[in-house]
C-alpha cells in the first residue's frame, strides 16, 4: 500500500518539524532480530529512506534522514518496548519536537529521549512516497493488524488522546474487530465492519421502502438521525422530543366493554395488547402493519385485568376473573405462551374471590403473584393472597395472606435493597373511606409499613423522576351508607405522595381533582414526564375528559391536554419504532382507542 507524499503535502512539501504519530496495532510474535516496518517515506529516485517507523520484539525504531554541510546520513532513535509483541492490541504515540523524542504505549509512562541530533526542520517530501507496512521491499513487510495510523502535526498529542496516564488503552478497539484472527476465511479478504458507504437524506421525512433500505435520514428541524429498516425509520441518534398534541390513531373494537388492558412484548413474536372484557370472551391483539389486529380469543368470566410476566424463558399471562363460571366455581387462570402454537394455553387455575388485579414480581431470584380479592359474596373484608412459584412443581402456591377491604389493585416496587407492596382498598362494606396499606418485605414476609387514607382507591402508580420516588393513588368515590348519595361525591381529589428518605415515609406531595379516577399511567416523551388519569364518571355522565399532566418541577404536575373519553377505565403507554402511543379502554362501550403522541 503506497501513495505519493503530494497527497498530504499539497501547499508545502516540508515535513512538519514538530509532530505526533499515532498507531494502533496488533503485532504478531516475531523471532529475535527480525524487524517490520509500520510505515516509511522513501525518495523516488535514489530509493533513500527519508522517514520510517519499525519495530522488533523488544524495540521500536524511529528513523529519519539528516542533512547538513558535511552530507546526509540516516539517524535512528531507539525505544525499548518489551511488551509490544504479545499478540494484544496496543496504541503507540510517538511525539517529536526538535531533539526531544517521546514514545507512549497505552497511555502509560512515556519514554523520553533527548538526542544529539535534532529532527530536520527542512525535510523535503518532494517526489517522495509513503509506504504503509513496508519499506518498498519484501524484507521488513508488516504481518500484523493496524487499526489506525495517524500523522498529527504540532506538539505532543499524548495529552489529547490520554485522559489518564494510567489508562489501559488510548483509543478503544471495536469489539467486532477484537475477535478477528487476522487471517481471511473461505478465501476472502478481511472485511472491516466499521467501514461502509453511507447515504443520507435531508429535508422532510422521506418514504422508507426497499429502495431506501439501510439509508440514513437526518431530520434537521428536530436534530434526529434515523435509519431505514424494512419499512420504518428507526431512531439512531435520538432527537429531543417534545409532546405537541395527541391524535386519535385507531378505534379498537372489542368483544364487549373493556375493564383492563395489558400491553406487552414477546421476543421474536411481537407487540401485543390483552383486553379484559366484561362478557364471556376476552381477546389478545397483535401489532401488525402499524395497527392492533385480532389475534386470539380467551374465555373469561367478567375479566377485570391481565398481567404479563416471565419466569426464565417462559412467558405467562394471568387473568383476574370477577364472576364464577357456569358451575359456580370462582377461579382465575394463568396462561402460558406456547412456542409451538404461538398462542396462550391454560396453565394453572387459582381459586380467587371476585379478583380485581394480579401483580407479578421477583425478589432474590424467586417469583411471586399477588391477587387482589375484592369480595366473597357480600363480604368485602377478606384476605388477598400472595402466591410463590415452586420450581419443583412448576406451580404457584399460597405463600402469605393479607387482610384487605374490597381490594382493587396491587403495586410492587423497590427502594434500594427494600421491596414494597401497596394495596388499593376500595370498600369495607359500609364506606369507601378506608385505609390503604403499604407493606415492606422483612424476614420472609410482607409487614405493614405505612397506611394512607383513601376514598374508593382503585389504582396505585409508582414512578421515579431522577432520584425522587412517587406514589399516586386514584380515588374513585366518597361514599358512606349513613350519608345521602350526592352526585359530587365522585369529583374528589386523588393524591400523589413522595418518599421522604430521611423520615422513611411517604408524604403528601400534590392533590389533583379527578372524576371517579380509576387509573393512573406514568410515561415520558423525550426529557419530559407525564401522568394521565382515567376519569370515568362525574356524577352525571360517563362522557368526561381524562387529563394528561406534565411534570413541571416545583409546580408539580400541571394539566396540559384534555382528552374526551367515555367511561374510561384503564390507560397503557407503549412505543414502537414509529412513535409513542396511549391506549385507553372503556367500561361503557365495546370500543377502545389508540392515541398517537405527536411530537415536535
Amino acid at each position: 500500500m503506497s501513495f505519493p507524499a503530494s497527497k498530504i503535502f499539497v501547499r508545502c512539501d516540508l515535513f512538519p518539524e514538530e509532530f505526533s504519530i499515532v498507531v494502533t496495532l496488533k503485532p504478531p510474535s516475531l523471532p529475535p532480530k527480525k524487524n517490520e516496518y509500520l510505515f516509511s517515506v522513501v525518495a523516488e529516485g535514489p530509493d533513500a529512506l527519508l522517514l520510517g517507523l519499525r519495530y522488533s520484539p523488544t524495540r521500536v525504531h524511529f528513523l529519519f534522514l539528516r542533512e547538513d554541510a558535511a552530507g546526509a546520513w540516516q539517524t535512528r532513535v531507539t525505544f525499548r518496548s518489551p511488551a509490544l509483541t504479545d499478540s494484544q492490541w496496543h496504541t503507540l504515540v510517538l511525539a517529536v519536537t526538535e531533539d526531544s523524542f517521546s514514545l507512549t504505549m497505552d497511555c502509560g509512562v512515556p519514554v523520553d529521549i533527548t538526542a544529539d541530533v535534532r529532527f530536520p526542520a527542512t525535510l523535503s517530501m518532494q517526489g517522495a512516497r509513503f509506504f504503509i507496512g513496508s519499506r518498498r521491499r519484501t524484507k521488513g513487510l508488516f504481518t500484523g493488524l493496524v487499526r489506525q495510523l495517524v500523522l498529527l502535526p504540532g506538539s505532543d498529542a499524548t495529552a489529547q488522546l490520554c485522559p489518564c496516564r494510567n489508562a489501559d488503552i488510548i483509543l478503544s478497539i471495536p469489539p467486532v474487530l477484537q475477535g478477528l484472527t487476522g487471517r481471511p476465511e473461505d478465501n476472502e479478504v478481511l472485511k472491516y465492519p466499521y467501514e461502509t458507504n453511507v447515504k443520507m437524506t435531508l429535508g422532510p421525512r422521506p418514504p422508507c421502502t426497499k429502495v431506501e433500505d439501510a439509508q440514513f435520514w437526518f431530520d434537521a428541524s428536530r436534530k434526529g438521525l434515523y435509519l431505514c429498516v424494512g419499512s420504518e425509520w428507526v431512531s439512531v441518534l435520538a432527537a429531543k422530543e417534545k409532546l405537541d398534541y395527541v391524535e386519535e390513531y385507531q378505534s379498537l373494537h372489542t368483544n364487549s366493554e373493556t375493564l383492563g388492558l395489558e400491553v406487552f412484548v414477546i421476543p421474536e413474536a411481537g407487540l401485543f395488547v390483552a383486553t379484559a372484557n366484561r362478557k364471556a370472551t376476552s381477546a389478545i391483539y397483535k401489532w401488525m402493519d402499524g395497527k392492533f389486529a385480532s389475534y386470539q380469543n380467551i374465555p373469561t368470566q367478567q375479566a377485570q385485568s391481565w398481567r404479563h410476566f416471565t419466569i426464565g424463558r417462559k412467558v405467562f399471562l394471568a387473568v383476574a376473573n370477577f364472576d364464577p363460571n357456569e358451575k359456580g366455581q370462582e377461579f382465575s387462570v394463568i396462561y402460558k405462551w406456547s412456542q409451538r402454537k404461538l398462542r396462550f394455553t391454560p396453565y394453572q387455575r387459582v381459586p380467587t374471590h371476585s379478583a380485581r388485579d394480579w401483580e407479578a414480581f421477583e425478589m432474590a431470584g424467586e417469583h411471586f403473584l399477588a391477587v387482589a380479592n375484592h369480595r366473597e359474596g357480600d363480604n368485602h373484608n377478606i384476605n388477598s393472597v400472595i402466591y410463590k412459584w415452586n420450581p419443583r412443581t412448576r406451580l404457584f402456591e399460597p405463600n402469605q395472606t393479607i387482610a384487605t377491604c374490597g381490594a382493587y389493585d396491587w403495586e410492587f416496587f423497590t427502594v434500594g435493597p427494600y421491596s414494597f407492596l401497596v394495596v388499593a382498598n376500595a370498600f369495607n362494606g359500609t364506606s369507601t373511606k378506608v385505609q390503604s396499606h403499604l407493606y415492606v418485605w422483612l424476614l420472609g414476609s410482607f409487614q405493614l409499613f405505612q397506611s394512607f387514607l383513601t376514598f374508593g382507591a382503585a389504582d396505585w402508580e409508582v414512578f421515579r423522576i431522577g432520584d425522587r420516588i412517587f406514589l399516586a393513588v386514584a380515588n374513585s368515590h366518597s361514599y358512606d351508607v349513613e350519608m345521602q348519595v350526592q352526585n359530587d361525591s365522585y369529583v374528589i381529589n386523588s393524591v400523589i405522595y413522595e418518599l421522604n428518605v430521611t423520615a422513611q415515609t411517604f408524604v403528601k406531595f400534590q392533590e389533583i381533582t379527578t372524576c371517579s379516577a380509576l387509573d393512573w399511567e406514568f410515561f415520558s416523551v423525550g426529557e419530559d414526564y407525564f401522568l394521565v388519569v382515567a376519569n370515568s364518571f362525574d356524577g352525571n355522565t360517563f362522557l368526561v375528559n381524562s387529563i394528561i399532566y406534565r411534570w413541571q418541577g416545583y409546580e408539580g404536575f400541571v394539566a396540559v391536554h384534555s382528552l374526551p373519553t367515555f367511561g374510561c377505565r384503564d390507560w397503557e403507554a407503549f412505543r414502537t419504532t414509529a412513535g409513542s402511543y396511549l391506549v385507553y379502554s372503556s367500561a361503557k362501550e365495546p370500543l377502545s382507542r389508540v392515541l398517537r403522541l405527536r411530537t415536535g
